[in-house]
Formats: structure tokens, C-alpha cells, sequence
């Protein structure tokens, strides 16, 4: 199964080919959303719920990483594994350095053309490389990568191994084999090594979960991962009978309050630098979660941060924001919360992403879109729908339950639901476009502003968020945690949802 683009990789009974352009065998998550719809993706999700429970949430503009000093451990062999789930593309991001200067360290890292570099550096030049040359352009979906160093070993091209999602990687922008023996400042006694940041720069903006050091031996992928017999699909396994070694490490993310802690016995526990508790979360290759989508590139100057649960939009367009995540059938519940005090904000729902030839760039005044507007009232086609529905501003938290196996879209403030609506019974909805009749056949989460002189800041709660809550209410299935109770039957937006 090709694993080309980071997208969700596809089983072998689905055939690939839809309206994104995706690679063979390698999906879109909307791709995917279209066929659970048209009954043609396995019932049975591939994803194991238990493996990997955790993950760690890493921002670029709070400078987020961990870090230890290292020990005296083996340098000339050693794994690195890790399952990464970007937030922003076109940048330098560093996943893990052992750094000593400017002229000596180990790094793997994604170059600002999105592509992963593994190299060795030593008195200021290159001794050992391997850039690939798979873009990780999926702000949607987890990778998995893992990187190999062997200098023992007699064959040069095995030396130096990447894989991604169980599969090695074979063409290199630049590849350059280490000589026999040689060492890496990974395993150095004294050396520092971080994960998330180069040295003061080079923040990784995304999330991590199962980062693994072994410290002494070359392993393979089926260590940390296999592919699932029912999807054909690259999914983590339980990591167990390993040999971490003098410098080895395991970080599951498990204690929010102590989240560099090393789970393999070997007590290299980390120091967490400008981490919280907040930032331990449930998104992770077992439950992938719905977030503001980085790519919506008609939105360029807005500003993404928490993991892209939060997004600020720009004060000089009129334009929106759309969901990773979209919505082909089934009943859908999120919270969204305002922090601007202008009355000025759209919140709702829309059937595309935000294009520079989509015509008119408010939320409000798409024909497939419906937007609870800040000043008050539901708002289709740049018409206003019948209903009381009140004004809002800053600080409030809008809930938004759409229902598409009735066609109908609720809102509440903070908590009480407009137009004496009740979504749990099926009364008091607006009726919208039924998602099968668009012509992608789904709808997104929407945010946006209708005025240029405002920059909104739009944080949202699809189940995973980032920010505090005075209540932490689950969904009917028991995922996800909110600050109202989610009306009966509606469920957060998340891939364990989506397969349920």
C-alpha cells in the first residue's frame, strides 16, 4: 500500500481516485467522510482505541519543547520513532536534536519545503544525510516516522534508514552514506537533546505522541507499528518487550501533570518547557480530531496557534475558515467561542473551503452556507431565516448541532439553545441544504468576519480542546469533553466517531 502524502492510507477492497486528486491508495480525510457515506469504507475501524490514548500538543509561537542532557550511550547505533500530526507547513521544524554548537549535532527535522531531513553534522559540514523527498503536507492526518543510525553496518546504504508509516524511503533530495563507525552527537555524554526545537529556533508546530529513543539497536517498524489485517492500513501497535538502553526513552504523554516523563523503565524523564497540562490531549493516531484547517489558503494572513483549535482572523479581508473534518450525514456537535466584542462574527456551517474565485467571501452570504451572525439572527444566501436568535459578542461560547440525517442546524449561547430549540427532540432547527444535494456532498464548520476593521479570535472545541473548561461533558459515545452537555444523539467530530 503506497503511503505517499500522509493522508489516511486506504485498504486494498477501496478504489482510490476522488474529488481532491489524492495519490493511489492514499485518502483525503473528506475522501474518506464521502465513502463511510456511500457505504464503501470497512465498518470496522482500523484504528485500535487504546494504544495510543495521548499525545503532546506543541505550538511555535509559545516556543514549546523538552529536553534532557544526555549520558554516555551508543553512538553508532540507535532508533528513533515517533507519530507526528503537523499544524502549519512551509517552515523549518525541528522533531528531535542532541546539539552540542553551531557546528556539531544530529537532527531530524522538516525543511521549509515540508520535507523530512535526517543528518549528522560535524565540525561544521554534513557526514551523514538523508533527505527524502515526500512532501508531509497533511495537516489532517498522522505519520509515523522512524529513523535508523548503524554506522556498524558493512552496507553504506544501510547506515542511514527513514520510514514513513512502515515504509522506507528511497528517494532523497540528498543522501549522503556515513563512513564505517561513525559517531553521532545522539548518545553523547553531555550533549543536550530536545524534542520540538533545534536550539532556540526551529519550533515544532503540531503534535507528537509515542516518541521513542533506543538507545543500542537497529529495529525495524513492526516494533512500533503494523498493518491492520481487515483495512490494510498502518496503525501503532503496543510497544512492549523493547530494550531501551543507557539513553533510551518512551514519551506516552500520560500525566498531564508531569509530561516528560519517560515511560521506559530507564527514568530519562525530560524537562517541559513552556508546557502545560492543556497541552497533553486525546488527538492522536488511536483518535484523530477535527481542527481549524491550516491549508484554507484564502485565509493566508490569519494566524493558526493551539494545535489549530484556535484561529485569528485577519483585520484587512472579509472572508472564513473551515473544519479539517466535513460532514456527509450523521448529527455533529461543536462549540465555538468568540473574543473580539464586535458583533461582527459568523459561526456555522458551508460546503467549501474558502477559494480566491468562490464569489462572495462572507460566511453569511453563501448560498450553501448558514451562519449565526454576531449582530443576531441565521443567515443564508445573504438573506436572514425566520427565528429568534440573540446578539453576541466577547466572551461567548456558540454551540453548533447539525443534523444531517434531518437537514436541520441548531445554535445555542453559552448554553441556552435559540429559537426555544431543543435538538435532543428535533424542534425549533433551521433547514438547511441536505448534504447529499451539494456538490461534494458535505459541509464544513465555519468561522469567519464580515467587516475588515476586526481580527477575531474563533477557539474551537470539536472534542479536544485546548484551552480550560469549567465542565468537561462527553458526548453520547463517550468521547470528547465540552462545556455544555451535547443535545442526545449529536457526537464530537473525530475519526472514531466517524467510524461508529
Amino acid at each position: 500500500m503506497r503511503r505517499s502524502n500522509g493522508g489516511i492510507i486506504g485498504p486494498d477492497i477501496v478504489t482510490t481516485g476522488g474529488p481532491t486528486g489524492a495519490a493511489s491508495g492514499v485518502f483525503k480525510l473528506g475522501e474518506v467522510t464521502d465513502l463511510i457515506r456511500q457505504n464503501k469504507w470497512p465498518t470496522v475501524s482500523p484504528f485500535p482505541t487504546n494504544v495510543t490514548p495521548n499525545s503532546l500538543r506543541f505550538d511555535t509561537g509559545s516556543s514549546d519543547y523538552l529536553n534532557r542532557t544526555q549520558t554516555a550511550g551508543n553512538r553508532k547505533k540507535w532508533t528513533w520513532s515517533a507519530w507526528v500530526k503537523k499544524s502549519s507547513t512551509g517552515a523549518n521544524q525541528s522533531l528531535c536534536v542532541a546539539y552540542q554548537d553551531s557546528a556539531n549535532w544530529t537532527s531530524i527535522n522538516f525543511e521549509s519545503d515540508d520535507e523530512l531531513n535526517f543528518y549528522e553534522y560535524q565540525g561544521a559540514s554534513v557526514v551523514g544525510q538523508k533527505h527524502i523527498s515526500m512532501k508531509a503536507r497533511d495537516v489532517n492526518g498522522w505519520y509515523h516516522f522512524m529513523c535508523i543510525w548503524d554506522s556498524e553496518n558493512s552496507t553504506a546504504d544501510d547506515r542511514m534508514i527513514i520510514y514513513v508509516n512502515g515504509i522506507r524511503q528511497t528517494a532523497f533530495q540528498a543522501s549522503t552514506n556515513p563512513s564505517i563507525n561513525t559517531l553521532t552527537a545522539m548518545n553523547r555524554n553531555s550533549y543536550p537533546v530536545r524534542i520540538g526545537a533545534f536550539n532556540s529556533n526551529n519550533y515544532f508546530n503540531g503534535y507528537m505522541a509515542e516518541v521513542v529513543l533506543i538507545d543500542g539497536l537497529a529495529l525495524t517498524p513492526t516494533s512500533f507499528g503494523e498493518t491492520n489485517s481487515d483495512s490494510g492500513i498502518w496503525i501503532p501497535k503496543t510497544i512492549t518487550g523493547l530494550t531501551f538502553g543507557t539513553n533510551g526513552y518512551y514519551l506516552k504523554f500520560a500525566n498531564s501533570a508531569a509530561l516528560g516523563t519517560d515511560s521506559s523503565g530507564e527514568g530519562n524523564n525530560f524537562t517541559v518547557n513552556n508546557l502545560t497540562s492543556l497541552d497533553q490531549t486525546t488527538d492522536s493516531p488511536s483518535n484523530n480530531w477535527c481542527t481549524w484547517n491550516f491549508l484554507d489558503r484564502y485565509y493566508t494572513q490569519a494566524v493558526f496557534s493551539d494545535g489549530n483549535c484556535t484561529v485569528q482572523t485577519p483585520n484587512a479581508s472579509e472572508t472564513y475558515c473551515t473544519s479539517t473534518f466535513k460532514m456527509s450525514s450523521g448529527k455533529w456537535y461543536a462549540e465555538i467561542s468568540t473574543y473580539d466584542g464586535s458583533n461582527r462574527d459568523n459561526i456555522g456551517i458551508v460546503d467549501s473551503v474558502a477559494t480566491a474565485n468562490n464569489g462572495s467571501n462572507n460566511l453569511y452570504q453563501k448560498a450553501k452556507g448558514y451562519s449565526y451572525r454576531g449582530v443576531g439572527g441565521v443567515w443564508n444566501n445573504d438573506s436572514q431565516l425566520s427565528g429568534t436568535f440573540a446578539s453576541y459578542g466577547s466572551p461567548n461560547t456558540i454551540g453548533v448541532a447539525v443534523d444531517l440525517d434531518n437537514n436541520l442546524i441548531y445554535f445555542s449561547k453559552d448554553g441556552v439553545w435559540q429559537n426555544s430549540a431543543d435538538p435532543s427532540s428535533g424542534t425549533g432547527g433551521v433547514s438547511i441544504t441536505a448534504a447529499a444535494s451539494l456538490t461534494e456532498g458535505s459541509y464544513f464548520f465555519a468561522v469567519g468576519d464580515e467587516v475588515t476593521s476586526d481580527d477575531t479570535t474563533y477557539r474551537a472545541n470539536f472534542g479536544n480542546p485546548a484551552y480550560a473548561l469549567t465542565s468537561a461533558v462527553a458526548d453520547g459515545n463517550g468521547l470528547g469533553q465540552f462545556e455544555y452537555t451535547p443535545p442526545t444523539g449529536f457526537v464530537s467530530l473525530c475519526t472514531n466517531n466517524l467510524n461508529l
